[in-house]
């Protein structure tokens, strides 16, 4: 790996952290609930799972030697795109954070995502990428629903207002999810499309 490649990695990694990090802290400071509870709320948030694994990633990259095989990086790329896609669609509009809030906000939803695009864009082995590794990248969100309904069912916290079974039933929240699912696998789709066909060969060691 090309040591200005470890320089950005490391960049984008510091940028990662500070966002999460933060969060966590202002969440904490404006928590109503028990300490035990935040925490678990503030990991129950798809956005902070996955810039934790986008950080995770670009640390990695900037302090690691071995090279993710291909795939690795388009799977984050997408999870990442997922984050700051359906923000700006239906989330954003619902507040209006100032201050360090709106700085972070604005990390954790666009910059990171924009700067994962560049890099992926910039580094991943295109051409090895397999349309059939797409089934295995949708693991995670699945997951992920299958948490936060659970727990949810238990607790009464969901995380977004369109997975949220008290208000929506869970017919509805299963058709949201699906439709999600859906996006999923367009999304997926496209960054597998455009790397072979559009973005340059990563010729990074």
């Amino acid at each position: 790996m090309k040591p200005e490649q470890k320089t950005i990695a490391l960049i984008f990694a510091l940028l990662g952290w500070f966002a999460i990090i933060a969060q966590f802290v202002l969440m904490l400071q404006n928590s109503v609930t028990f300490l035990s509870e935040t925490i678990i709320r503030f990991f129950s948030f798809f956005t902070i799972l996955t810039n934790i694994m986008t950080a995770v990633f670009f640390t990695s990259q900037a302090v690691g030697k071995r090279k993710y095989r291909a795939g690795v990086l388009t799977a984050v790329t997408v999870y990442i795109t997922i984050v700051g896609l359906v923000y700006q669609v239906l989330l954003r509009h619902l507040w209006a954070p100032v201050g360090l809030q709106k700085v972070v906000d604005e990390l954790l939803h666009s910059v990171i995502p924009v700067l994962t695009i560049v890099y992926w864009y910039r580094y991943e082995d295109h051409r090895n990428v397999l349309y059939r590794q797409i089934t295995g990248w949708l693991f995670y969100p699945l997951a992920y629903l299958s948490y936060i309904l659970v727990r949810g069912y238990f607790s009464g916290f969901y995380p977004y207002p369109f997975v949220d079974v008290v208000q929506l039933g869970l017919r509805q929240v299963l058709i949201n999810a699906f439709f999600l699912f859906i996006l999923f696998g367009i999304i997926a789709f496209l960054f597998v499309f455009v790397g072979k066909y559009i973005a340059p060969v990563s010729h990074a060691s």
